[in-house]
């Protein structure tokens, strides 16, 4: 009880100081998107590349979130003496390259880096025992595990599903003009 209480008092006290970083942000919305445009892609790396392909393995996604949580770190710790206010970076140095590529783009940069550091690692190594991944991505699904799977589909789910879908493109579509 005593550790979680510290904990939060230390959590209260960093977020406290953070709020100079934030709001060098133009507030908290554009510095949350930020950093989920740093810290998400290599997450995504590990889920989507990791559903699809079988040859992937654990050193590769341990490999690929710990470059991707680095890459991330490393432009908030570019921004941040900026975003407070200090002073800005010579012209055309590769600090400045940094701290000034949009941050979108800078999340495109971590997931091709990401990608190509999972591919990398998982064919450098051994790849895993796919006795034990059976059933856990798509190419390792058997006829049966699909015909298991469709076979638990209710008329409900899929008009659900297709109402969902045409949901979410009509707020889409709404909310682009």
């Amino acid at each position: 009880m005593r550790v979680g209480r510290i904990a939060t008092v230390v959590m209260v006290i960093i977020g406290l100081l953070w709020i100079p970083v934030i709001q060098g942000a133009r507030g908290l919305y554009d510095y949350l998107q930020g950093i989920q445009a740093y810290l998400a892609p290599p997450i995504f790396v590990v889920f989507f590349f990791g559903v699809f392909m079988k040859r992937l393995n654990g050193p590769g996604c341990l490999a690929t979130l710990v470059t991707g949580f680095i890459m991330g770190l490393f432009r908030l710790i570019v921004d941040t003496p900026v975003k407070l206010g200090g002073a800005a970076y010579a012209d055309g140095s590769f600090l400045w390259i940094v701290n000034n590529i949009f941050f979108q783009y800078y999340s495109l940069l971590i997931t091709v880096v990401c990608i190509l550091v999972f591919i990398i690692v998982s064919y450098a190594t051994k790849q895993p025992d796919y006795a034990k991944i059976r059933g856990l991505t798509y190419s390792t699904l058997t006829a049966e595990d699909r015909k298991a799977m469709r076979a638990t589909w209710t008329t409900k789910d899929v008009v659900l599903s297709v109402l969902l879908i045409a949901l979410i493109i009509a707020i889409y579509s709404y909310f682009t003009g």
